[in-house]
């Protein structure tokens, strides 16, 4: 009998008990479908509120500041996409989701404590914020090639149905 490398084993057993230790059970493209909807469904209701504290904020210079700061955000997240997409293949993707949800979720209460901060943090969070790559890499992860396309397809449909949703208020 051949016995396997010892790094193949012992890749096989980190997943296996990262898989125990995360609690989520069996990998299924909801899992990825109901983390965008809530993260992009939040956003949205975030959206008038952030556009009333940039006026309070700047109020001379209010849409170039929002421009500014989705900018500098977009850009990090850019930037930083290619190398979280690194790490999750090494560390997991649940655990990068966690972190992706977390770091762009993180500005949400600076927003009525101190609006500087938040419009800095929020800036910042883009190195992290790569969510929909994340999930995206996730969806790939976990389905079979015949089946990824309609799977991208359930998850870019929640993503523009949470947006669509939270503006039907």
């Amino acid at each position: 009998m051949k016995r396997q490398p010892l790094g193949k084993r012992a890749k096989r057993l980190k997943e296996a008990l990262r898989d125990e230790i995360s609690g989520l059970g069996t990998p299924n493209v909801y899992h990825a479908t109901i983390v965008i909807f809530l993260e992009f469904f939040a956003w949205g209701l975030l959206t008038g509120p952030v556009i009333s504290v940039l006026g309070q904020t700047f109020p001379n210079h209010t849409l170039l500041m929002n421009g500014l700061i989705q900018g500098v955000k977009g850009f990090l997240s850019f930037l930083s996409a290619p190398l979280i997409g690194a790490l999750s293949d090494v560390w997991g993707r649940k655990s990068f989701l966690l972190v992706s949800v977390f770091f762009t979720c993180l500005p949400i209460p600076l927003l009525y404590i101190s609006p500087g901060w938040y419009f800095a943090v929020f800036s910042m969070s883009g190195v992290f914020a790569v969510t929909f790559s994340v999930v995206f890499a996730y969806v790939a992860d976990i389905t079979d090639e015949n089946d990824r396309s309609s799977a991208y397809g359930q998850v870019s449909y929640c993503r523009e149905r949470s947006i669509v949703l939270v503006h039907l208020r």
